[in-house]
């Protein structure tokens, strides 16, 4: 992609499902661009015409497109979700959260099963920065069953692996967490001031796909849910906005 075509544009005016002014709703609802490249990603953010906020940038568009998608979604005035999943020695994810940061991601996700050495370093260079991202401890894949679990040689269920990490994230300085909607109403009332975001969000009568631990946005939200991760039900609707708006509803009314 070239760089005029990534160059920040003028932001949209936001409105809600409605076509009102911005609503609470649209704070809560992540759309996840998961695509192989930055054309098809920024494509999709036209579609949506300024109804959502929030954008997550995952593994196979920050390796397609890099910084340069972040800059271009900041530079239209949204919200960045970087997911990369950080996973590696100490040194080396303090090292990635200072690099990012400069781009203007909001939040940025690392794994919990990391370890207590490597979620502090992490919250360590977080702290140095002035304009730092949220970081948020992933526990357990959406896409992990106890079967998947077993696997790996983890035995206990996925809802008491998800808390023990969250606990370890959570004294390590890691106060915002990537959960299942199962999990969401355990991890509420564990860690109350931790912030919860839940992808393996599925409206009524849409495909499960590879997802295990699902629940509709409304149901997700009543357990406990701050953020909403939502991807294909939008991204590979039929009408993305109409998709989008539909979702963006249910989360205002609560059905």
């Amino acid at each position: 992609m070239s760089p005029s075509e990534l160059a920040p544009q003028e932001a949209p005016a936001r409105s809600d499902a409605q076509g009102h002014p911005a609503s609470e709703a649209a704070d809560k609802l992540i759309v996840a661009l998961d695509f192989s490249n930055a054309v098809q990603a920024l494509a999709l953010v036209d579609r949506l015409e300024g109804r959502c906020r929030w954008f997550k940038v995952g593994l196979e568009l920050y390796l397609a497109a890099g910084n340069a998608v972040v800059s271009a979604l900041k530079g239209r005035g949204f919200s960045v979700f970087l997911d990369l999943k950080l996973h590696d020695i100490p040194n080396t994810v303090a090292g990635a959260v200072r690099s990012v940061a400069g781009f203007g991601a909001d939040m940025l996700t690392l794994h919990a099963c990391g370890g207590p050495a490597m979620l502090v370093a992490a919250a360590d260079a977080a702290a140095g920065l002035s304009h730092a991202p949220r970081l948020l401890a992933v526990t357990v894949l959406t896409s992990m069953d106890a079967a998947q679990l077993t696997a790996t040689g983890i035995s206990d269920p996925p809802a008491e692996q998800a808390l023990r990490l969250a606990k370890v994230a959570h004294a390590s300085g890691i106060h915002g967490l990537v959960c299942s909607p199962e999990e969401a109403s355990l991890m509420r009332r564990e860690l109350t001031d931790s912030i919860l975001v839940t992808p393996g969000i599925r409206p009524a009568g849409s495909a499960i796909g590879d997802q295990k631990r699902i629940a509709t946005p409304s149901a997700a939200l009543a357990a406990g849910a701050d953020y909403l991760v939502v991807g294909r039900p939008i991204t590979q609707a039929e009408d993305s906005l109409l998709a989008a708006r539909a979702i963006l509803n249910e989360i205002a009314t609560g059905n």
